[in-house]
């Protein structure tokens, strides 16, 4: 039983993480096809059937795109036509041609991914005529209409400042790791350096001062924004990454360089205690001379 819960553990620490990561991106697409790839599906199908029949003549269209009068009698004579009854024939023939396109193009595959394709090179153009000044400027007066919307207005400002700092052109850039004593003198804690202190602060202390942001656990992307001055701030030879993964686990992933001489590491710790060999004392099992 030991031994099945320890490799059981091992194994779902092993999988988990691909799992998790396949299901969010699985919930990622099926969100963005559902409420992103599918309206812009339904409003080129509608295109379709209000353009087809004015570009091409009657005996070169599709199966998908003709009637017979026969369809139009037996679709009025179900339960599904009951709505249409006594609506002109050209209506009930713009629905079944509809109907009929949606089961084909629902039959394909690469007809399904025309949304999410579309939806791409939208926001491709969107960047390309909103990114230079004229765009920035055209945006900006939008912004500052909808942004007085009650209740859009509370809401879009934080949004923004979110995106900005994931996906905008000055994304946060933390420069180095270092260890500051915070939240109070004999506790170090460490953080990572985003920039120069504000001038007011630097005039307040009286020597020149750094932010650092402090990241909470396991969730670094949120936590404080402290102002320590320069020399107190301790720099720490480890990567941006490292210190990263170092939030996210509570401080269990160190890199080996930093374990100190005879300390053990949790992968150490967890990992089955090898059997000794019995050492046999000198001179059993013969006769010394």
């Amino acid at each position: 039983m030991d031994d099945f819960k320890r490799f059981f553990g091992r194994g779902l620490a092993v999988l988990l993480p691909s799992i998790l990561t396949l299901w969010l991106l699985w919930q990622a697409f099926v969100f963005l096809f559902n409420n992103v790839a599918e309206p812009i599906n339904r409003g080129i199908r509608v295109v379709v059937v209000e353009l087809a029949p004015r570009v091409t003549p009657e005996d070169q269209r599709p199966k998908f795109m003709t009637v017979e009068p026969g369809e139009i009698d037996e679709f009025l004579a179900s339960p599904e036509g009951k709505p249409f009854r006594g609506r002109s024939t050209a209506v009930v023939r713009e629905h079944l041609v509809r109907q009929q396109l949606g089961e084909f193009w629902n039959q394909h595959w690469y007809l399904q991914g025309t949304g999410l394709l579309v939806a791409v090179m939208l926001i491709y153009l969107a960047g390309l005529l909103l990114g230079n000044y004229l765009g920035r400027r055209f945006y900006a007066r939008i912004e500052r209409l909808i942004s007085q919307i009650p209740g859009f207005k509370q809401v879009y400002p934080h949004v923004k400042q979110v995106v900005d700092l994931i996906m905008g052109d000055r994304k946060v850039a933390f420069r180095r790791v270092v260890m500051v004593q915070y939240p109070r003198r004999g506790v170090w804690t460490m953080g990572l350096v985003t920039s120069d202190s504000i001038s007011m602060i630097h005039d307040a202390a009286g020597v020149p001062c750094i932010a650092v942001f402090i990241p909470s656990t396991p969730t670094p992307f949120t936590g404080f924004a402290i102002t320590v001055p320069r020399d107190e701030a301790i720099d720490v030879p480890m990567s941006i990454d490292e210190a990263i993964r170092f939030f996210i686990t509570g401080g269990t992933l160190v890199p080996d360089r930093f374990v100190p001489p005879g300390t053990q590491t949790p992968e150490q710790e967890s990992a089955p205690a090898q059997p000794t060999k019995a050492v046999q004392p000198a001179g059993s099992g013969r006769t010394q001379q």
